[in-house]
């Protein structure tokens, strides 16, 4: 389903875009996912609209968890700051999630709702996991789910190419970045 609408309390919410992961200054395979975050960013502040920035800090625990089967990941200083390029704002929500899903865990649905939200606009890294742990939670969540596809990217081009063909479609609508500006610009008017 293609971006057909935006409802009058939409939130961004971008997956995992700091500075361990998507890299400062991010490369050419998340340059322009940074860069098309950030203009999503824009166009949600422009509008008064919730900007929500997860980033991710340490694991879930359990026996599944990396860290204790292989020892402690040791992350450099900075690691969970976000990419400057996002330009984050006081107003922002800041989220530190624990596991891949940006709801489990964390107080975002909470806050959500007490904003009144009804749709999230979901992008970041990386696809197959962080953005659609969180769609899938926002779908189940009762949220109206829209997904801009080239504000995300994955390690591997197949897990990308599978969420966004296949799982994406069924929990919601799916489309570019500068879709979704014109749709948010055009019901925000």
């Amino acid at each position: 389903m293609t971006v057909t609408a935006i409802d009058p309390t939409t939130a961004l919410v971008v997956i995992d875009l700091q500075v361990g992961i998507a890299g400062s200054p991010p490369d050419e395979r998340t340059g322009p996912v940074v860069a098309n975050a950030a203009r999503l960013a824009a166009a949600f502040r422009r509008h008064d609209l919730p900007v929500v920035l997860v980033t991710v800090s340490g694991g879930a625990p359990g026996r599944t968890d990396r860290q204790r089967t292989q020892g402690p990941v040791a992350r450099p200083e900075g690691w969970d700051v976000l990419v400057p390029e996002l330009g984050a704002q006081p107003g922002d929500l800041r989220i530190t999630k624990r596991t891949w899903g940006a709801f489990h865990g964390t107080d975002l649905d909470a806050r959500l709702r007490g904003l009144g939200v009804t749709q999230v606009v979901v992008v970041g890294i990386a696809t197959s996991m962080g953005v659609e742990s969180t769609a899938r939670a926002a779908h189940e969540h009762g949220y109206h789910v829209t997904l801009a596809t080239d504000a995300m990217t994955d390690r591997d081009p197949g897990d990308h190419e599978h969420a966004v063909t296949r799982v994406f479609p069924r929990l919601g609508e799916v489309g570019t970045t500068q879709d979704v500006i014109d749709a948010l610009d055009a019901s925000h008017a």
